[in-house]
């Protein structure tokens, strides 16, 4: 996960500070060189390292800290708001046009993600209640239309393209298009190269004039380090970008493109790709992420993924059904269908304050929802609803038929037996004739990675 050296040498580094009780002067001036390397280890730019470890030094060296009963926490304390502060304070939300349509351009080099972000970037827009037009605008990379065009069946939203036209009368036309057609947001995946070149920047300057965008997003890939910032400052130079998508942090990035590219460009990260589904896009959140860094955690995020990703008419049905005790099979293929569009297991753990310094030593098999998944597919509409009829010749169809063994099945229909058990005991009613348990996760759900 990103972040992840950078987070347990940082944390390393506090341990030793809340080990000293009271803190004198060079207790802090060492702690905080041994910040200064984890962060240029992390690869963050060195001028960035080096102010950012000044200004924690300068704060913690006053009396208000030296003097404090837990001068360690608050040491921690102005680490946590410096880093906030390096990432941008806040959240930087899109600038929409006070009369639509809202017009994004989406530039970067060629391989940075533009094409499958910009279709990211479509989606989270639909969920807002927003009417997207994707525009075909890199005419030279081969098959770029074709891939955008599956983009937009994916995410469903309507692709504009005109083949090999001019990308600034395509970009013209596409703008009317979304007038005359009630599409209150035009997204632009224009061409990218192997690297900033004079042909490059000419085109999307003349597209900025041609179109006057509301924003101009830069997408680059986390994974290539201070590449990612330098590429950044390059085109913020020559074409005034208005905010950044970081794409790849949940790779095995060091992350330090995230701290460096907005104190050395200006411009703000305003989303992040969190891997290759097509909701796989988050605002970035410098505040969260800081808390991340840092081992606190990010329940906000992990909340509102839930909130995005989860069917709230089927979590209700299955709060009813607990009302009652009549979980069956399907209520469980339900959970785990939905708990798959959530993402990888440990990257919603990593989320949780206490967990996200201990989920990569968890034993957890991410292929363990989809051998259970199969195995309930194998069963007939009539066993799923009642496993009072799954008998010995049926456990043995079932697991040929889903290619695990009966053993599994076996494991299944205790676990699926187990719950009910636990549901009958603690599914009284609340105050307000609500379940204890809500809509969503089986009790004893982590029984299946033991």
């Amino acid at each position: 996960m990103a972040f992840e050296g950078l987070s347990e040498k940082i944390n390393k580094v506090f341990k030793k500070l809340k080990g000293k009780g009271k803190l004198s002067e060079s207790d802090v001036k060492d702690a905080m060189r041994e910040v200064r390397v984890a962060l240029l280890e992390a690869d963050v730019n060195y001028k960035v390292a080096k102010e950012f470890t000044a200004k924690v030094t300068e704060r913690s060296v006053g009396t208000e800290v030296m003097e404090s009963l837990t001068p360690a926490q608050m040491v921690i304390k102005i680490v946590n708001e410096e880093l906030t502060a390096l990432m941008g304070e806040e959240n930087e939300r899109l600038n929409l046009a006070s009369k639509p349509p809202t017009v994004i351009v989406m530039c970067g080099l060629q391989g940075s993600g533009k094409t499958t972000h910009s279709g990211k970037l479509a989606l989270m827009l639909k969920k807002q209640n927003h009417r997207p037009l994707l525009v075909a605008c890199d005419i030279y990379r081969p098959a770029a239309i074709e891939q955008l065009r599956i983009v937009g069946e994916m995410v469903q939203t309507p692709v504009f393209e005109m083949g090999q036209e001019n990308p600034v009368k395509i970009a013209r036309k596409a703008v009317n298009h979304a007038k005359d057609h009630g599409n209150d947001v035009v997204i632009l995946d224009t061409a990218g190269r192997l690297h900033i070149d004079d042909e490059l920047m000419s085109e999307l300057a003349s597209i900025k004039k041609e179109v006057l965008p509301q924003e101009i997003l830069l997408v680059v890939d986390a994974m290539t380090g201070q590449d990612a910032v330098n590429v950044a400052k390059s085109f913020n130079d020559l074409l005034e970008i208005s905010g950044i998508i970081l794409t790849k942090l949940d790779g095995d990035t060091r992350g330090g493109a995230a701290l460096s590219v907005k104190s050395v460009t200006g411009k703000p990260i305003k989303f992040v790709g969190t891997g290759e589904k097509p909701d796989d896009l988050e605002a970035f959140h410098p505040d969260r992420m800081a808390g991340r860094i840092l081992g606190m955690g990010d329940v906000l995020t992990f909340i509102e993924d839930v909130e995005n990703k989860i069917d709230q008419k089927k979590a209700d049905q299955m709060a009813r059904k607990i009302l009652k005790n009549k979980l069956d099979f399907n209520d469980l293929l339900d959970q785990f269908t939905q708990l798959k569009k959530m993402g990888s297991i440990k990257g919603l753990l990593s989320k949780l304050p206490g967990l996200d310094k201990k989920v990569e030593d968890m034993d957890i098999n991410e292929r363990t929802i989809d051998w259970t998944i199969a195995l309930i597919l194998s069963m007939t509409p009539a066993e799923r609803a009642d496993p009072a009829l799954i008998n010995p010749s049926r456990k043995r169809r079932i697991a040929k038929g889903s290619g695990r063994s009966v053993e599994e099945m076996n494991r299944l229909l205790k676990q699926l037996e187990q719950t009910q058990k636990m549901v009958k005991q603690f599914s009284g009613k609340g105050k307000k004739g609500k379940s204890k348990f809500g809509g969503f996760g089986f009790p004893g759900f982590g029984k299946m990675f033991e």
